[in-house]
């Protein structure tokens, strides 16, 4: 199938290759002339495992292409929306500004019978808005949500856990699960028949296929991160409890997480969560309850966002006050920039706001990571950055881990990191050290709330 992907930035770019990296025809259309001039080239605009690969080969087989011309989606099936949706500069909401000119520059070139899917994150409601102009194009819109993890992005598409499809009207009978069974009688019309054919060799391995309306389809990429934010954050507030009275918040969630109604993933105290999804996306959630008048519904977002907010500035409280004269003067490395591991994104990155923090308290913060520095030198110039981690390490007075690498958590003995620093005050701000390993290797250990 021919299809063309609107907006080739994270979302966009692992889309395009990744379909045509299971047959398809794909051609990614964006307006920044520099990225699609990469992206011809084979080349990566950002750091994603296995996204080289699969980019170089979709070019080489000829299967994808990259333009700036909107005019080349002409001729293709389904057009998918990939463009971002940031928080508005003003606000919480969504900035709709770049999915409402993709619509209007692809609007010319529709034929009768395409099929237009957004894939973006939007309130819900907007698709309902967006239908109008499409179906006069004689084009039909669904929504078709991504549910990718930076650093397993092409694995999430080629292989997800569930595709989710929103049409016009929900099915009538059924749960809206199709499983393939039945698609000899599906009509070659029906616009989410027409997406399983897309999705057909993930949906042959068993990937549940959904069909929903277009508002619940919106609905299941914000409610599924905003309960995911508040499974992190609820870990992160029984560590507040924790840190005053002694308890042991990894041995807590041990505990709770054997219970298979709450499961032990995302139960990770520590710093919290940030990048280019979460924090945005549970915030314009808010927004948008304010706006139908729900806003009592999910308020408890708010204290979400601010218990996050919250343990990034307890992660600089442990280190100002592990000196006894303060941070001042005082030389600390911060081990990671970006938000995780396997990504250099450093939008909203908690690692590098824990970075900044101790520079504005007078620290001389030095930062090293596997892939991100070349993003953090562009946003926060002000701070020192080292490639190598151990040179990072040499004459360091305190030692902070903020992005769980493998660099850092796995491979990073805590005797070698003694031989290299000036002092062994180390602040686990994931949590993910062996904490005996470093006290018995004659650091002074601090995690997050833990004794």
């Amino acid at each position: 199938m021919r299809l063309s992907v609107i907006g080739c930035g994270y979302l966009g770019a692992v889309h395009s290759a990744a379909m045509a990296s299971i047959g398809h025809e794909v051609i990614g259309i964006d307006v920044d002339a520099r990225k699609i001039a990469s992206l011809s080239a084979g080349e990566a605009p950002f750091f994603e495992p296995g996204l080289p690969e699969i980019l170089s080969e979709g070019i080489a087989s000829g299967n994808l292409r990259f333009t700036t011309d909107m005019a080349e989606a002409k001729g293709a099936k389904v057009h998918f929306i990939g463009v971002g949706t940031p928080q508005q500069a003003d606000g919480y909401a969504a900035d709709l500004t770049y999915v409402n000119a993709a619509v209007d520059a692809l609007l010319p070139y529709l034929n009768p019978g395409d099929i237009v899917a957004g894939k973006s994150t939007v309130p819900v409601g907007t698709a309902a808005e967006l239908a109008p102009r499409i179906e006069a194009a004689g084009a039909t819109l669904v929504w078709n949500p991504e549910f990718l993890r930076e650093g397993w992005a092409v694995q999430d598409t080629i292989d997800p856990d569930r595709l989710v499809v929103g049409v016009a009207s929900r099915p009538s009978t059924g749960s809206g699960i199709d499983d393939g069974s039945d698609a000899s009688t599906s009509s070659a019309t029906d616009p989410a028949e027409v997406l399983r054919e897309v999705y057909h060799p993930a949906i042959a391995k068993g990937t549940p296929f959904i069909v929903t309306d277009l508002a619940t389809a919106e609905l299941v990429k914000v409610s599924a991160n905003a309960f995911l934010a508040t499974k992190i954050s609820f870990i992160n507030a029984m560590a507040e409890i924790a840190e005053v009275t002694g308890a042991d918040v990894t041995q807590l969630a041990d505990a709770i997480g054997h219970d298979v109604r709450i499961g032990r993933r995302f139960l990770g105290a520590g710093i919290g969560f940030g990048g280019g999804c979460l924090p945005k996306d549970i915030r314009a959630f808010s927004a948008r309850a304010e706006e139908l008048g729900r806003g009592e519904s999910v308020s408890f977002l708010r204290e979400i966002d601010a218990i996050n907010l919250r343990r990034r500035e307890r992660a600089v409280h442990l280190v100002v006050s592990a000196f006894d004269d303060g941070v001042v003067g005082k030389k600390v490395t911060v081990l990671g920039a970006a938000f995780k591991p396997h990504s250099d994104d450093i939008r909203d990155s908690p690692a590098l706001d824990v970075a900044v923090r101790l520079k504005g308290l007078g620290a001389e913060v030095t930062v090293t990571d596997p892939e991100a520095l070349e993003n953090a030198r562009r946003q926060h110039p002000q701070l020192n950055y080292v490639d190598d981690r151990d040179e990072a390490l040499r004459g360091a007075d305190a030692v902070v881990v903020v992005t769980e690498w493998d660099e850092y958590r796995r491979q990073l003995s805590p005797e070698h990191a003694a031989s290299l620093v000036a002092g062994t005050i180390v602040v686990d701000g994931r949590n993910c050290l062996d904490a005996s390993a470093w006290r018995a290797a004659g650091w002074t250990y601090y995690g997050m709330g833990r004794p």
